[in-house]
């Protein structure tokens, strides 16, 4: 019997390393050691440098000193990122849903308008709202006064009540272009067939949309969801921009982004603190693993039971 050649060994991929090096090397640098570096800090004491296990992380969580602001700070990014979920994911699907119509005329365009405040500088959008929303010299409160319901305008960004959920709107009005977007591609990549189908059966446009294309975009749905989620926990810039690091008025737009910003860099009479911040930034980090895992073990296997 003739031996058959041995098989050769296909060569390794050296060209795959040489591209992806470099890719690697700049998020190991300036993403993955900064965040192993933040959780090693913050197993240590900021005073000595010593070991002190997850005392930072039961000062921040029980001492009437840290834990006011923590859970304050927390509940704000809840309501943060409840208002953009129940507002800005809703309103979003709607547009899309208008914009994928075949009848309609000079979609790029209302495309176009919709997303320029996303590209925006997020200084700008601070500044230009400051402006419109001030009781000073902004033109909201004229604008409410032509339309007749000028006794209703008040200092919504000055106000303790008003100022988290305002902001929140701004944030919904810069960043719908995104969610919009998503759920522009998955609407449009729907086949013609399936729509055309359900019109001959005599359904109507209401009921096309929630029986047969909302099923058929419910990965996108999760998608955005999750994509609020991890945005809106990691929301620093807008509220930075507006209200600054103390986050007033009276701590009533402080979310994790600027409790964090301002426990490890000081602000004003507050010292900094490396230990506590890097404690923050890691219950920033537990909460959207948390998230993601409930994400991942719920939605996500629901709709991958729900496509079989």
């Amino acid at each position: 019997m003739e031996s058959t050649p041995p098989r050769k060994r296909k060569p390794f991929p050296t060209h795959i390393v040489v591209f992806l090096a470099p890719a690697v090397l700049v998020y190991s640098i300036f993403m993955i050691f900064p965040l192993l570096n933040s959780l090693r800090l913050s197993f240590l004491s900021n005073e000595t440098g010593a070991f002190v296990g997850l005392e930072n992380y039961l000062t921040l969580l029980t001492n009437d000193l840290w834990a006011d602001r923590f859970w304050g700070a927390f509940r704000n990014n809840v309501v943060f990122f409840v208002v953009n979920m129940l507002v800005q994911n809703p309103v979003a699907l709607f547009l899309a849903a208008l914009l994928s119509r075949r009848t309609l005329r000079w979609t790029s365009n209302y495309r176009t308008l919709i997303f320029v405040p996303t590209v925006l500088s997020v200084v700008i959008i601070g500044f230009i709202w400051q402006l419109i929303l001030s009781p000073l010299w902004g033109i909201a409160e004229g604008f409410m006064t032509f339309l007749r319901i000028g006794h209703l305008f008040q200092p919504w960004l000055g106000l303790e009540s008003t100022a988290l959920v305002t902001i929140s709107l701004i944030s919904v009005w810069q960043f719908i272009g995104i969610p919009l977007m998503l759920f522009y591609a998955a609407l449009i990549s729907i086949p013609e067939e399936l729509v055309d189908a359900a019109h001959v059966d005599g359904a109507t446009p209401w009921s096309v949309f929630w029986r047969v294309k909302f099923p058929l975009i419910l990965p996108t749905v999760g998608i955005v969801t999750i994509l609020t989620f991890v945005g809106n926990f990691n929301a620093f810039d807008l509220i930075y921009t507006i209200k600054g690091a103390l986050a007033g008025p009276n701590f009533a737009t402080d979310i994790m982004g600027t409790l964090f910003f301002r426990t490890f860099f000081g602000q004003q009479l507050q010292l900094g603190n490396a230990a506590m911040g890097s404690t923050v930034a890691a219950m920033m980090l537990l909460i959207i693993l948390a998230g993601v895992l409930l994400y991942l073990v719920g939605w996500q296997r629901r709709i991958s039971t729900y496509e079989l």
